[in-house]
């Protein structure tokens, strides 16, 4: 069967999303001291990281206290149980661990006498094909690039992705997050449209895709719809759907993960 080539930009592939997703309401304002979990499991060798902190004031500058003095482990399908420990002060980590994809994980994180779980399944793995530059639908008189992100969908499952942009090492604020209701098994072309950092000729971008559930596909589109410039990273002082139990701000995330670099042309 012939290869069908989908090209998708942002504002058609969001559009199309937001007739079928339901728009989740977020709330913002100045509540502080929220616990924040940040966690994160992938298919790579090495050392995986959960991060704990507290929320601050949507006014206030984005320096989140670390929470320090937790418990925290990981269990996976099998009940292999790993325990992560602290370094540097809220940073909990485990330095010899890698998911394996169709398995579920459990984080555990017992904090100020309470305990919070979260589960996530790591979904299949999807090869990033290649990434380009070309220019930019807004700023073509500044002679500005914009990136895009190539790669084969599998046909016949569901599948969403979150990418992550950085320009010349530094993390691009605006969320990524798309799924395949309307590219199943096609070929994607997907611009990752964002006015948060000027992206030139000669530049180094940087582009990390994931492959995520989709709880956590939830997590990330509702950011990505309640601001273009969002955290892609971290967490804001709202409120998005989380897979964490009781209801805490952040996720924890069991994802295959791609990293692919070149220079902006």
């Amino acid at each position: 069967m012939r290869t069908i080539k989908l090209y998708i930009s942002f504002f058609i592939i969001l559009g199309i999303i937001t007739s079928c997703t339901k728009v989740i309401d977020l709330k913002l304002g100045n509540v502080s001291g929220q616990l924040v979990i940040e966690g994160n499991v992938t298919q790579v060798p090495g050392p995986q990281y959960i991060k704990l902190s507290r929320n601050v004031a949507f006014t206030s500058t984005n320096t989140y206290p670390a929470v320090s003095g937790a418990t925290v482990s990981v269990t996976d399908s099998l009940g292999n149980i790993y325990p992560f420990t602290e370094s540097p002060a809220g940073t909990y980590s485990i330095p010899s661990m890698a998911g394996k994809t169709g398995n579920t994980y459990t984080m555990t994180v017992v904090t100020g006498g309470k305990t919070y779980t979260a589960k996530s399944t790591m979904p299949g793995f999807v090869h990033l094909d290649s990434i380009t530059s070309r220019a930019s639908f807004f700023n073509t008189s500044k002679n500005l690039r914009q990136v895009t992100v190539h790669f084969q969908d599998p046909a016949g499952i569901p599948n969403q992705y979150r990418f992550v942009l950085y320009v010349n090492s530094v993390q691009v604020k605006s969320v990524f997050a798309f799924n395949d209701d309307f590219s199943d098994g096609r070929y994607s072309n997907i611009d990752l449209i964002e006015n948060d950092i000027d992206i030139h000729p000669g530049d180094t971008a940087k582009v990390e895709m994931q492959c995520i559930d989709k709880p956590i596909y939830t997590y990330w589109y509702t950011l990505m719809q309640q601001d273009p410039n969002g955290p892609g990273g971290g967490v804001t002082p709202s409120n998005p759907p989380t897979n964490i139990t009781p209801t805490t701000l952040g996720y924890f995330s069991a994802h295959t993960t791609q990293t692919e670099t070149f220079i902006v042309k």
